[in-house]
């Protein structure tokens, strides 16, 4: 399985609206954030997920995507971590089971999209979730 087509991830983002944002900062000017943000103004839930815990962008940040999927089901994860941590997520991934894993610009793993992809969830990599958004007019 290859990365989704432009309109397979407009019916993604058209359908499901709750993202978990591994890595969110509570930073304004942080990438994570302003994504976030973004998301959030376009009538997406944001589930922020961060060891630091507190509240970014008015949600109650969890400290891991395991807790984060214990408040409902979480249809998108965008992920803002690097490169080498995301197989560490893999298990939390197949567990939360959501319909797409969005790794953010410079983001890669291909081990671990395979894994995502052999049990049908769909992934994208070094992408903008925003940018794509925008473009794909949703």
């Amino acid at each position: 399985m290859t990365e989704p087509t432009d309109e397979e991830l407009k019916a993604i983002l058209t359908s499901f609206r709750r993202i978990a944002v591994v890595g969110l900062s509570r930073k304004p000017h942080r990438a994570s954030h302003s994504v976030s943000a973004y998301m959030q103004r376009q009538g997406y839930e944001i589930v922020p997920v961060h060891p630091a815990g507190g509240v970014t962008l008015g949600e109650a940040v969890h400290p891991d995507l395991r807790s984060a999927a214990a408040t409902g089901p979480i249809h998108i994860v965008n992920i803002f971590r690097r490169s080498e941590f995301i197989p560490a997520l893999l298990e939390d991934l197949l567990e939360a089971r959501p319909r797409l894993v969005w790794m953010q610009l410079g983001v890669e793993d291909g081990e671990t999209a395979r894994r995502l992809r052999d049990v049908g969830i769909a992934v994208v990599m070094d992408r903008c979730l925003a940018v794509d958004h925008q473009l794909l007019g949703v």
